[in-house]
């Protein structure tokens, strides 16, 4: 530290007791520059309000969620957003979070701040410069292409119980169409909830309302208002649906007045839609020079059409997927990169490698279409809203000339059948489709007669998971046993994209986990897993296992034939069901072979099982023959949502079904 003299001391105290120096200590005070900002009003207002009592895994409330969005007639628009969320328990701190998606080809962000105001009334500002923005491609190959980005500010260091986090933003963009589609709440409980929809004089706007009663805007002049107030928490239910499924959701159009042409084109029609998304798609498909030469590679010594689309079907889904949203601005994103691009470039996203695959096939003469299509939710679709803001995914149709029998085929009336296939999905071969895709609704885009279709639902039998078990049961209770897996249709698909997306150590790790939740302790000697002819895969374990059998005094073997559990079962265990369940169909066959220990004769052994109901079969039965005992088990499952109401059948159906499997054989000393 340095030291004054006195007298330097002397003139630093006079100035300070001038006038001068007080005007300069208020300006900076006053100064906001150089003052501490104060949160705003709305903010405080909101920090002080009393929340309801929640159940203790709730872990923060939104005080506030409320978005405004401007419309300029020139198709300008402004979204502004104010959020606040209290924090109720510590591992509710990480939801002190808030931030805006802008497209950098068009989008600005004007605004972007935010606060955390303590219980003891004190506060942190958290300024634009604090977030960190990111691409929403997590790429670091091609994230300097994405013009996707997102810009967030995070509170949860700085939050704690009882905390109140809140933020503001404000971004410009271009409208690309004239609709928008809001949802009140996610899974936190929500106390008000708001979108404001601004329009030029003489505009309208009408709405469509999901997974709640109709809501009424409230409108004054060209000001659209909907509102919903006291949301509760959206519970985590095993197996029920997606988040898009239950929280309420308002979906949009406006129209211009008679005299002012649309900034974006306006969608009343499906017809209307698939001409839009066709006017994006069709010129880029075009084979160029390139394309033409791949694709008769692709297809040299190939005689039927079905060989050709195999060939050209396997190499668009090696092609490497990146979302790389270029040129956003100009077609919202659902614009497809051209062709040629796309071979060259070797990757591209959902549209590109669909377009791409249109392109290969056109080579060679076969026609086909893009399917816009939502994925990871078959109800999310509304029929009664036109709109591309609906799907988040676009798959291909081929329409066949021959007869193919396929999970993936759809009738699509005066069309005739239509292979649909996802080129993105690497793991789910030609005439399967991947389960999040199944049973949606999805738009055949074309530039005339474009429809909407259900996509097909695979039958139980085309995702058969077939098991064999060899144990060899000895007097101790040790097991040795051999697992033979044959797996088809989904069932191989989620296998293969587990092998593969994690490696042959973590995979190996999965493996044990499951051999040990069925014999705990077990030393896992071999594992082999790969692809089968056809789409197939197949996974090969051999183990042993100490302790498998219990021994009662020195007469009784205990044991349970179902050694393992059916891999990725859903075990349902509330009492009480607020949401649907939500069941894929699966057909699980098992045959378990056990050699019995010498001098053992069966004792007691369950009774044959059989179940039926509208939404699944399942039956076991046991039998000795020759010193071996025998297990089968067979589960079927459909694709079905059954209702809440309806939940006691479905769980008395998995309990008895899991009292069946976990059944044991009582053996006996002779």
């Amino acid at each position: 530290m340095c030291s004054r003299s006195p007298a330097k001391r002397r003139r630093i105290d006079r100035w300070w007791s001038r006038p001068q120096a007080a005007a300069l200590v208020l300006a900076c005070l006053c100064c906001p520059c150089l003052a501490a900002e104060r949160p705003p009003s709305w903010l405080t207002e909101l920090a002080s309000s009393q929340v309801p009592e929640y159940d203790s895994e709730v872990g923060a409330v939104v005080l506030l969620n409320e978005h405004t969005v401007t419309v300029e007639p020139d198709g300008k628009v402004t979204t502004s957003v104010r959020k606040a969320i209290k924090v109720l328990t510590r591992e509710g701190r990480r939801e002190a979070r808030g931030g805006v998606i802008y497209r950098r080809d068009s989008g600005k962000v004007r605004r972007l701040r935010a606060w955390t105001l303590y219980p003891s009334g004190a506060s942190k500002t958290h300024r634009k410069k604090d977030a960190i923005d990111v691409s929403l491609v997590q790429d670091d190959v091609y994230e300097v292409y994405d013009e996707s980005r997102h810009s967030s500010i995070r509170g949860a260091a700085d939050a704690d119980t009882g905390s109140v986090f809140g933020y503001e933003s404000v971004l410009e963009d271009r409208s690309v169409f004239t609709q928008f589609s809001f949802s009140f709440q996610d899974d936190l409980p929500a106390l008000l909830s708001r979108f404001r929809l601004v329009l030029p004089s003489g505009w309208t706007a009408e709405s469509v309302t999901d997974n709640h009663p109709t809501i009424e805007p409230m409108v004054k002049d060209s000001s659209y208002t909907w509102q919903l107030e006291r949301l509760p928490p959206v519970s985590d239910e095993p197996a029920r649906p997606g988040l898009r499924s239950i929280v309420p959701r308002v979906n949009v159009s406006y129209f211009p007045s008679s005299q002012v042409k649309a900034a974006g084109p306006t969608f009343r029609e499906w017809s209307q839609v698939s001409a839009w998304l066709a006017s994006l798609a069709d010129p880029r498909a075009k084979p160029d020079k390139a394309v033409i030469a791949k694709a008769r590679d692709l297809t040299a010594g190939k005689e039927s059409q079905l060989e050709k689309i195999e060939a050209i079907a396997d190499f668009s889904q090696r092609i490497k997927y990146a979302s790389i949203q270029l040129g956003v601005g100009r077609g919202g994103g659902y614009q497809p990169s051209p062709a040629g691009e796309t071979l060259h470039n070797a990757y591209g996203d959902c549209k590109d490698k669909v377009n791409l695959m249109r392109s290969l096939l056109a080579a060679v003469g076969i026609e086909s279409y893009p399917v816009a299509i939502f994925s990871g939710n078959r109800r999310y679709v509304r029929s009664d809203w036109p709109s591309p803001r609906q799907f988040n995914h676009v798959i291909i149709a081929v329409p066949l000339s021959g007869e193919l029998e396929a999970p993936a085929v759809a009738s699509a009336g005066d069309w005739g059948k239509l292979l649909l296939f996802d080129p993105t999905d690497r793991y789910t071969p030609l005439g399967y489709l991947p389960d999040p895709q199944q049973d949606s609704l999805a738009l055949l885009v074309r530039s005339s007669g474009g429809k909407l279709l259900r996509a097909p639902t695979s039958p139980p039998r085309a995702n058969l998971f077939k098991r064999h078990v060899t144990m060899s049961l000895a007097h101790d209770g040790s097991i040795g046993c051999q697992i033979r897996e044959q797996l088809e249709g989904s069932a191989a698909s989620s296998n293969r994209r587990l092998q593969r997306s994690l490696g042959s150590r973590d995979y190996r790790r999965v493996i044990e986990r499951w051999i040990s939740s069925g014999a705990p302790g077990a030393t896992v000697s071999r594992i082999e897993a790969g692809d089968r002819n056809r789409g197939g895969f197949f996974v090969d374990v051999d183990f042993t296992a100490a302790a498998y059998g219990r021994t009662v005094g020195r007469y009784l073997l205990i044991f349970k034939p179902a050694v393992v559990p059916h891999r990725g079962f859903t075990y349902l265990n509330q009492t009480e069901r607020r949401y649907a369940v939500v069941l894929e169909a699966d057909s699980f066959q098992e045959t378990v072979e056990v050699d019995l220990p010498l001098g053992f004769t069966v004792d007691e052994m369950p009774a044959p099982v059989n179940l039926a109901t509208p939404f699944g079969r399942y039956h076991a039965d046991w039998r000795v023959e020759a010193g071996k005992l025998f297990f089968k088990r067979h589960l079927e499952l459909d694709n079905a949502v059954v209702p809440p109401e309806d939940y006691a059948s479905v769980k008395e159906f998995f309990d008895e079904m899991i009292a069946a499997d976990q059944a044991p054989v009582v053996l006996m000393r002779q």
